[in-house]
């Protein structure tokens, strides 16, 4: 009974870890509808890479910096059948890397969309590898791991740890805090805003693409949430229901808030299942659906105040996506999860509001740090000529439609 337990345990989180990584392809489309015609190869390109040199990195050091595991040993050890091995049976613990390593590779996708069409490629694999190796998981230790004592002064001090049950600020916020100073840093695309101040539109090159991102991360989202219980007996159909309600949420408010924009629609929808992965575990239903609707609007009014008033060129928006709605999503949790609101409990407000604004802040530092480096080292942006002609043939000298590209006219 107990090798069936542990078989069902190793499928349960390989199935996660499966859907999680598809969302990968959810990043990636998104982004080709999102950006014009001659970067879309570029688009593709960089999530892919981004996702080998995130595995790397965080199997050969990001894994150990948040929980103090190293794979180098047999594969008998690893797989736990050795005598006095340390890893689970049947190799529980392999699966739970891939899982876990599906989030800290969703930290690079995401900042991908905020430095697209103008970002160079190799120094991008760079931050890639740092961020992934050391950054992320620096983080996700002292959250998920218990490091350097954080969760256990939060409650002694308020009653609760910090809850973020599958990463609103874990993931989200600091994948989008970090989009933010990199956005910074690279600067504004070319000829997006004129000398007098006028905002140039680019709209998307593909709402079908775009809104096959969308679904792709939407459909995911449920092996993001609902496994993170990393158990069958810990698999709880709340946290479905909460993030159905939440994704729905931010679906219709932005429906209304955006007027009917494809793009906000198909965003709102991940504003919404950002938000609730952090109290996902102890909101009511209805509680989720107003985080959800709430995340929908906060993405929706700092798109536009990024791109038309603070000139804050985040192709993508992720940092109003993940960046605000994640931190919106952190905080909400102490409010939400509170039995009173019809929560669970076991949450306390004060917790939720230091592990939210510590989280962006160091993921904000980070960005900095890292992309400052790179730009002062190597340079992060494409030259003007490179960024006229576009990421595609600039970098990987093929377009997205090649054979029409190349037809006589």
């Amino acid at each position: 009974m107990e090798a069936t337990q542990q078989g069902a345990d190793v499928f349960f989180v390989l199935m996660g870890a499966i859907l999680v990584f598809a969302m990968h392809a959810g990043f990636a489309f998104l982004e080709v509808g999102t950006v014009r015609h001659k970067n879309q190869v570029n688009a593709l390109v960089k999530i892919i890479v981004d996702f080998a040199i995130s595995t790397l990195a965080y199997f050969f050091v990001g894994y150990s910096v948040a929980y103090g595991v190293d794979f180098l040993v047999s594969a008998a050890v690893l797989d736990g059948s050795a005598e006095g091995s340390p890893f689970a049976k049947q190799g529980f613990d392999l699966v739970k890397f891939f899982f876990l390593l599906t989030f800290a590779a969703a930290i690079p996708a995401i900042i991908s969309g905020g430095i697209a069409e103008r970002a160079k490629f190799w120094t991008q694999a760079m931050a890639t590898a740092v961020i992934v190796g050391l950054i992320y998981p620096f983080y996700e230790g002292i959250v998920w791991g218990g490091n350097f004592g954080l969760q256990d002064w939060l409650s002694e001090s308020y009653g609760a740890a910090f809850n973020d049950f599958a990463g609103s600020i874990v993931v989200h916020a600091v994948g989008g805090w970090i989009a933010l100073g990199a956005v910074i840093l690279l600067g504004q695309r070319r000829g997006r805003y004129t000398s007098d101040g006028r905002v140039v539109g680019v709209p998307p090159s593909s709402i079908p693409w775009l809104a096959l991102g969308s679904w792709l991360l939407c459909v995911g989202w449920f092996g993001f949430n609902v496994m993170s219980a990393q158990s069958l007996e810990g698999v709880s159909g709340l946290v479905a229901m909460n993030s159905l309600l939440a994704m729905v949420g931010g679906i219709l408010v932005a429906l209304i808030v955006g007027k009917n924009d494809p793009g906000f629609i198909h965003n709102g929808a991940l504003a919404g299942l950002v938000a609730v992965c952090a109290g996902s575990n102890v909101m009511h239903p209805i509680g989720s659906l107003l985080v959800g609707g709430a995340a929908g609007a906060i993405f929706v009014i700092f798109f536009n105040l990024c791109q038309n008033r603070w000139r804050i060129d985040d192709v993508l928006g992720v940092w109003p996506l993940h960046g605000l709605c994640g931190l919106w999503g952190g905080i909400a949790c102490g409010i939400f999860g509170q039995e009173a609101l019809g929560g669970l409990g076991g949450v306390a407000f004060m917790s939720q509001l230091i592990g939210s604004l510590a989280g962006a802040a160091y993921a904000l530092a980070g960005g900095f740090a890292v992309y400052g480096a790179l730009k002062l080292l190597l340079g992060i942006r494409l030259s003007p000529e490179e960024e006229a002609q576009g990421a595609d043939l600039s970098i990987h000298k093929i377009g997205a439609n090649p054979e029409s590209e190349m037809a006589p006219r």
